[in-house]
Formats: C-alpha cells, structure tokens, sequence
C-alpha cells in the first residue's frame, strides 16, 4: 500500500472559530492524495463558521461538512461524529484552530502501513502566537523512528495524552470501541489515549512535526486547558486522570497504570501548583482539599520510587498538611527545573525534613542524590549600575551537599523568550560568602541583549563543581529597596534601551527589553494609560504583586 494512495480521513472540529476553521481545513486537504476525505463537524457554530465550510466544500468533493444541531458542549461529542461518519481504513483528529504541517499524513500513513501498526504517532509542536515561538510536546518519545509492538514496551507513552498527533487504524478503533467521552467532559483526550493504549495496538513513531498547536493565550476565549481560572478545571482534570488510570487497570495494563499516575504527580500536580499563589484564598482552599482527597487514593508503591522528585515531594506535603501550606516554596518547587527554597530543618533525631512544622516529609534521599539531580536553591537580584545593572546570584546550601560537591563557577545565560538563538553567556567564578552561601557577580547589558532582540529575556544558569559535574537551574527574582525597577538607559547603538525586571509565574527572574524610541514610547504610553485608568488584575486582589502575562503556565 503507497502512502500516496487515499487512505486517510481527517475529521476537523470547531464551535464559533470562524477566524481560523478553514485554515484547519485547508491544510488537511492540502496533505495531498493520502487524505481521501475531510469530514469538518460544526458544533452549532453562531458566528458563520457552518456558511463557510459549506462554501468551502462547493469547490472542494472530498470535503464533507456536519452540523450538529445542538452544541454538545465539548469535544468529544463532535469527534465521535466524525469518527462515525469516515469510510477511510485511517483517521485522524484536528481542531478548528490549529493544523497539519506539509507532509504530516504522509509520514504517519508510511510509518502505519510500513509497520502494519494500528497507530502511528509524531512530534506536535506548540506556537505561542503571535510570537511564533515553537515548543515540542514530549520530543524524547519522537526523537528516532521506533515501532513497538504493544504500548507496554515504552511506559512513556502515557505521557502523551494528545489525540491529534496520532494516526489511527479506522477497524481497530471501531473494532474496540474506542471513542471519546460524550458532551462537556474537559481533557477527553486523556481518555481516549487511554482507552487506545489499554487496547495494546502496534505503534510506530515518527520524528516528524505532524501537528501544529496553536497557543492563543491573548485569546477573549481561552481553551480548556489554558483556562484555568476556576477550581472546576482542576476537577475535571483530575477526574479524567483517575478514569484513565482505571481503565489502563481494568486492562491488564499495570505498568502503564503506574505510569500515568506518576505522570500526574510530575506534569499536573506541578503545574497546578507552581500556579496557587495566583488564586485567591477560597480557590486555594477548594484545590487543597480536592488534591488531598484525590491522592489518598495512591498506594505506597506510586510514593516509593523517588520520593524528593519535585511532584512526589509536592503530593507528599499536600497530604501531610489539612490546610494549604508553605505555597511560595511549593511553586520553586514545581518550577522546572525545581527549586527546593530554604528555609531548610532537620527533625528531632536531625533527618532533614520538609519544614518544622511537617517533620515527617522526610528529605533523607537528598543526602545521597546525584549532585546534578539535586534542586538547588539560587536567588538573583539586579541593582543598578552606571555601565548596567549588576546581577548577582546566590547559591544556598542544601544539607551540606552543596560544600561537598565544591560548587566552582556558574555560566548564565540570558535567553530570549521568542528567538531561539538569542542568547547571551558569560562564565563567573563562585565565592563563598559570610553567611554560608556562594556568590557570583556580573554586569548586565541591556543595549546588546536589545541588538539581538527586544522583548522577553530569561535567566538560566549553569552552576559548576570542582569535579566536573555541574547542574542547571533557575534563579529565584529577589525584591526590595534599592534593586533595579524599570528603568530607561542610555545606549550608543539604539539611542535608549528600556528594561523592566520582572518575576515569572513560577518565581524566576526574566527582563523585558524595549529598544530606541519608537520601542520605548508604546511602553511608556501604556503605563501612562494603566495609571489613568487603574484597575486591579487579579494579582493585586490577591496580593502576590504578579500580573498573570508575565511568565509561561
């Protein structure tokens, strides 16, 4: 079977995206000759999204269009309706407001039919627009072709709970019954892939892009999994996770039953976390008590195997404590990479612990981790300076493993956010300081990071020991009296740069660059009209002092 022959049905969904559905569509058809048809299932859209799909299929046979005349509320509902609807041996899934990168059907229909699998999977990449800055989703699992012959083989699978990323054998889905959950269940995917994988298919992956998701976080309607706002989405996330573990159990599928779990405790709870000092009191509340009940149903062996990894640590304290507890240092930790923030205690017979306060999270396993796995703690401030501001990190010490291991230098980087290859490196050598710590010293200058990019800079460090050994981290972005605030400098190439430290969502330090004054003046424009017209964000009700724009979920 040539994958050039039309084997492969697309089923495209989308409720009210008249902006971007037939750019979904458009680069469906435009797959070529392996894509035989494109069904395009409507939700009951109201903007027009329906008129022009039907346009759309005037000109173009192999596209169908369905609308349902009541919208169901989630995605699942429609997927199954397309799903129902193709006549092709393969399907795959796209929403309304990504696509299909050239050649992604040919290289998932090659690696099928090449392979005999029933799924073919390849790397989906996320764009921040409008910046156009692209993160892959779990690139070590595409990162060299493999065929496996049952799921089992690579537990890692569990961790990519995308559906679109991924062809499927029409008779084998069909066969097992294998649909999404109905009407508004948020994270259906996660259910699906589980209800794939439990049915052992023979899988092939691919290294090549196959899906483009689109981020739209300025967006006036956010996705289900940006729009974290509510404690409901938490809910519904951990709901859908406890029924994907269930039905991975009830499979036989132990393995990855475990795995899914722990891909829990490492991706969702940390994420979750890293984002609790953004909510208010009762939000806070509502979610501690939902996450404890929720990991009461863990059993010993899902705590066992490294217990001080950064979610295991985080359940282990959510459950340890009846109220919501030390949330500043749960979000270093849940930063990646983690943080683990003084203050540092020992229990009665001198085990490090957790806090005073909970002795019994013991951080024993830390006293033995490999140096470059440890979660050190480094704190960054920036003070102004007549040649540019000086930074100046600090690295904490950590049970004593920090003196053993002899820390020597440490390289920063600053990067830009957007433009891969923007960065800028210099290496400073460690010193100890009065008070126990190391210290390292360096200028800062806005005008070159400026020339490579204006926008978004952030801080990454590389903190090396005497052996050899060295482990990256972030810095934690200290504030107070007399540390650099915004500010405008003078500059020989851009006339003036402006520069505006900043604490991300998950506490590490980052700049914003504005350069010359057609970039200054939007900036200082904007400040002038958010004084004229103040409103509170939803930080400053709370009173972290963080406006939600300012880091990466």
């Amino acid at each position: 079977m040539q994958p050039s022959q039309p084997q492969v049905a697309v089923v495209v969904i989308g409720h009210d995206d008249a902006a971007h559905v037939t750019d979904a569509v458009r680069s469906a058809l435009g797959q070529g000759g392996a894509v035989r048809e494109v069904v395009a299932v409507d939700d009951c859209s109201t903007d027009g999204s329906a008129g022009l799909l039907d346009r759309l299929a005037e000109g173009e046979p192999r596209l169908r269009v369905i609308r349902l005349p009541v919208n169901s509320g989630g995605c699942g509902t429609p997927r199954n309706t397309g799903l129902a609807a193709v006549t092709s041996p393969y399907v795959m899934f796209l929403d309304s407001d990504d696509v299909l990168p050239p050649g992604a059907v040919d290289a998932l229909l090659t690696a099928a039919t090449g392979a005999d699998a029933q799924v073919a999977g390849g790397l989906c990449v996320r764009r921040e627009l409008p910046s156009g800055r692209e993160v892959p989703w779990e690139p070590a699992l595409y990162a060299a072709p493999a065929v496996l012959d049952r799921p089992a083989l690579r537990p890692r699978l569990v961790h990519d709970t995308l559906c679109v990323n991924k062809l499927y054998g029409t008779a084998f889905l069909r066969a097992h019954g294998i649909r999404f959950p109905d009407g508004r269940f948020p994270y259906e995917d996660v259910v699906f892939t589980a209800r794939v994988w439990a049915a052992a298919p023979r899988v092939a992956l691919v290294p090549d892009r196959v899906y483009v998701w689109h981020v739209r976080r300025s967006a006036r309607r956010l996705s289900i999994s940006l729009d974290r706002a509510g404690v409901d989405n938490w809910r519904a996330r951990t709901h859908a996770c406890r029924t994907a573990h269930g039905i991975l159990l009830a499979a036989g599928e132990k393995r990855l039953a475990r795995r899914a779990r722990a891909k829990f405790l490492d991706h969702d709870l940390r994420m979750y976390a890293r984002e609790l000092p953004l909510h208010d009191e009762e939000y806070r509340r509502q979610w501690w008590a939902h996450t404890r009940a929720f990991l009461a149903e863990y059993d010993a062996a899902d705590w066992a195997r490294d217990p001080v990894a950064p979610g295991r640590l985080t359940g282990r304290v959510v459950l340890a404590s009846p109220e919501p507890c030390d949330l500043p240092r749960l979000r270093e930790l849940a930063a990646r990479p983690a943080r683990l923030c003084p203050p540092y205690a020992r229990a009665a017979d001198g085990t490090p612990c957790w806090s005073a306060a909970l002795p019994g999270i013991t951080l024993e396993p830390l006293l033995t981790r490999p140096v470059p796995l440890l979660p050190l703690a480094v704190d960054a401030e920036l003070r102004p300076r007549a040649h540019g501001p000086r930074l100046r990190v600090r690295l904490h010490e950590l049970y004593g493993r920090v003196a053993r291991a002899e820390p020597w230098s440490v390289e920063t980087e600053w990067r830009h956010r957007d433009r891969d290859g923007a960065r800028v490196r210099r290496t400073v050598p460690l010193r100890t300081a009065a008070d126990g710590t190391w210290v390292a010293e360096t200028t800062v200058r806005p005008d070159r990071l400026a020339t490579l990019g204006t926008g978004a800079w952030d801080l990454r460090l590389r903190v090396r020991f005497r052996d050899g050994s060295s482990r990256r981290v972030t810095a934690h972005a200290l504030a107070g009296p007399g540390l650099l605030r915004r500010c405008a400098m003078p500059s020989p190439w851009h006339g003036v740069v402006l520069v505006r430290p900043y604490a991300t969502h998950s506490g590490a330090l980052a700049l914003r660059v504005a350069a010359g004054v057609r970039g200054v003046a939007p900036v200082l424009r904007g400040r002038l009209r958010r004084l004229l017209h103040w409103e509170p964000t939803t930080s400053d009700r709370t009173g972290t002092g963080q406006r939600r724009g300012d880091g990466r979920p």
